[in-house]
């Protein structure tokens, strides 16, 4: 399978690809920040494409599969309101700034969100090695595309064990702060959407991170990533998913991990890519 799992058909679009361009662009600022803070944490990690990778077995190495949601409500809008014409800057509330409706708190997906989500199944399914842990950013774009993409994996019955574990982790949410999209419901509320879902490492039902001023910054957003990977490393599943969202993947290929070229790009909407990430201690 190839290390990156393009799912779409208008991945394929000058357009979006030139999007793809600029988003990066936007969010590589600050990222040389956190590039040199995490060379100088204790643990380390590289990412590999699956043929770039280590070929011997080891209790260092996990292949994770990473995956951007599908569509979400504020994707559409947001690309309605370029459509418009509307200019905008993202940190800061605005009657142009799609991402600050309030309407969209917590978006969840469009039904093209949904549809992407599904054409992951295929993939899912030819796998040589199903994922044991299904991991999901808390919020409902993120948690649809990751029970839909997995859902083979799921139990049949609420209660009942299943294929592979599904646990929410607020260290893989996306970089938060202004965006109502970016604030998440509360966990009762969620768990009750989302039975099959363990919320118990989320520490208050309520979003206490969320901030409605100022957004995270980029080094802060490489704080989280870094706190999950070394969760992730004291784990013993071997195959992993995470279902996650665009500047927060950005952050870990960019500048928590010592990665392939060919992941640093930044994810369109429903695409997932295999990687081997390799866990060693300097010193």
């Amino acid at each position: 399978m190839s290390s990156a799992v393009s799912l779409k058909a208008d991945m394929l679009s000058s357009a979006s690809l030139n999007h793809a361009l600029q988003e990066k662009a936007e969010h590589m600022e600050g990222m040389e920040d956190v590039v040199t803070a995490m060379r100088r944490k204790p643990l380390q990690i590289r990412a590999y494409s699956l043929e770039n990778a280590p070929q011997q077995i080891s209790n260092s190495l996990k292949i994770v599969h990473f995956v951007r949601h599908g569509q979400g409500f504020h994707n559409l809008m947001a690309d309605i309101a370029r459509e418009q014409g509307r200019k905008w800057v993202s940190n800061i509330k605005s009657p142009d700034n799609p991402y600050t409706a309030p309407e969209i708190v917590d978006a969840p997906l469009t039904e093209k969100g949904r549809q992407q989500a599904l054409l992951l199944q295929k993939h899912v399914a030819e796998l040589q090695h199903a994922p044991e842990l299904v991991v999901l950013s808390p919020n409902c774009r993120a948690l649809q595309t990751g029970l839909l993409a997995f859902e083979s994996l799921l139990p049949t019955q609420p209660g009942e064990p299943g294929k592979a574990r599904f646990v929410a982790h607020e260290m893989v949410r996306e970089e938060f702060g202004v965006h109502c999209c970016d604030q998440r419901r509360s966990v009762s509320r969620q768990s009750r959407e989302f039975p099959y879902v363990d919320f118990s490492l989320l520490e208050s039902d309520e979003d206490r991170l969320f901030r409605e001023e100022s957004r995270e910054t980029k080094l802060e957003v490489g704080e989280r990533v870094y706190s999950f990977m070394e969760w992730l490393s004291e784990r013993t599943e071997r195959h992993v998913a995470v279902s996650s969202h665009s500047a927060w993947l950005l952050t870990v290929f960019n500048g928590v991990c010592q990665s392939d070229d060919r992941l640093k790009d930044w994810f369109l909407t429903g695409e997932m890519r295999s990687v081997v990430l390799e866990f060693f201690k300097e010193g």
